[in-house]
């Protein structure tokens, strides 16, 4: 049974009046309310002797709600609710009914089935989530459609994520980030280099590095290596002038509101983000030390390198403390020095990534709104939006300036 029409006030209640009047027994229903319009539908059984009077009375008592109602009969039971396997996130500004035509067409050509559609977001990016069921539901199963759906990513000019649905994707509670140019919008060694007049030759050896051009041990000593003779007050200067990535803020609040733990694993230094990290009640921690000796910089930094190996290890460190099994991460980075942490996490995101990370992540987001994140997690905007209204913190601010 079908009901559809504007949605008011007691037409459900009015609906299951009839049914209890006929001692009708409910093997499944489902009711979903778009922008004012209702659709109601039940899997029922009941006795073919009053099929006439409940079909009368369910129309008439639909019709004086503004309802239209449809009834099949059948003596067989229509195959069971099909268990997604996978979940699609698309997000985009704009995403259109073109994006949507070709990710379709896409998913019916790996034998993949479209079960249900929802909207997930309208700010800062449209997001729409599609769960489907792939031909073969064995892990990896799925592969081919997900290397089919990057390259639309990349011809489409949307960001398209797909992950296995069910509790493993629930599941995750601990997120790792990278910071420089992930978590935060700069370099910091490149802000503190402007200080000795060596940005741009600092900016080039860091860009080789994220590339995986450079050994990122050696580009970092390197690099360090021109602060020498600085004064150390320059570490709060640049802690100050600090810029989150729009959307850090909400990303990491709303998880935290789920129970997640969250952490940082940088390259950077850790003078300049314990203020940051305290500041976003961060769990995690690690970065590189600098070496300060009678209140200067003396080009060298002290203790282990935070490097593409220790990042991964930290994560795993930090699953350990906190009782998680490595599929309940996730972990989000940029450059190269990411690649083992991102391939040892639950959930890889590659966030506005160098193509080297993107070959080896499980998504991308290739926008600047680091809410895409909660998206592809399956957390909506309106969850987002209601939990910041009951706690003050709501706001939509423009985009340009988002955080």
């Amino acid at each position: 049974m079908t009901v559809t029409g504007p949605d008011r006030s007691g037409v459900t209640a009015a609906f299951f009046r009839v049914l209890a009047a006929h001692r009708v027994q409910l093997l499944d229903v489902e009711q979903s309310q778009f922008r004012g319009r209702l659709a109601l539908a039940a899997l029922v059984g009941f006795n073919a002797d009053n099929e006439e009077m409940l079909r009368v009375g369910l129309t008439e008592t639909m019709r004086a709600y503004g309802m239209q109602i449809t009834v099949e009969l059948s003596e067989e039971l229509s195959p069971t609710r099909p268990m997604s396997t996978h979940a699609v996130v698309v997000l985009g500004s704009p995403v259109t009914a073109q994006h949507i035509s070709a990710i379709g067409q896409t998913l019916a050509d790996y034998g993949a089935n479209i079960d249900t559609i929802r909207g997930i977001s309208d700010y800062p990016v449209t997001g729409i989530e599609l769960l489907v069921t792939v031909a073969n539901p064995e892990p990896g199963g799925g592969v081919s459609l997900r290397k089919a759906l990057a390259q639309l990513t990349a011809s489409l000019g949307i960001d398209i994520a797909i992950e296995r649905a069910g509790l493993q994707r629930r599941s995750k509670r601990l997120i790792c980030f990278d910071c420089d140019s992930t978590l935060i919008t700069g370099e910091v060694i490149e802000m503190l280099a402007a200080h000795a007049g060596k940005e741009a030759e600092v900016k080039e050896v860091t860009d080789r590095a994220m590339r995986g051009e450079l050994d990122f041990e050696e580009s970092l000593r390197e690099r360090v290596a021109v602060l020498e003779g600085l004064d150390a007050s320059i570490i709060d200067d640049v802690a100050r002038d600090i810029q989150l990535t729009p959307g850090a803020r909400t990303t990491i609040r709303t998880l935290k509101r789920m129970g997640y733990r969250a952490a940082v694993v940088s390259g950077g230094f850790i003078q300049v983000l314990e203020g940051l990290a305290a500041d976003l009640e961060l769990d995690y921690v690690r970065a590189n030390t600098l070496e300060i000796v009678d209140g200067k910089l003396t080009g060298k930094v002290v203790g282990e390198i935070v490097d593409r190996a220790a990042k991964a290890r930290f994560l795993t460190e930090f699953a350990a403390d906190a009782g998680l099994h490595m599929h309940q991460t996730v972990a989000v980075g940029d450059g190269a020095n990411d690649i083992d942490m991102l391939s040892a996490a639950g959930l890889g995101i590659a966030f506005n990534a160098k193509p080297a990370l993107k070959e080896i992540a499980d998504t991308s987001v290739n926008h600047p709104y680091m809410d895409e994140i909660l998206h592809i997690l399956g957390i909506s905007r309106e969850e987002i939006d209601s939990e910041d209204l009951a706690e003050g913190t709501y706001r939509r601010v423009p985009l340009s300036a988002q955080s």
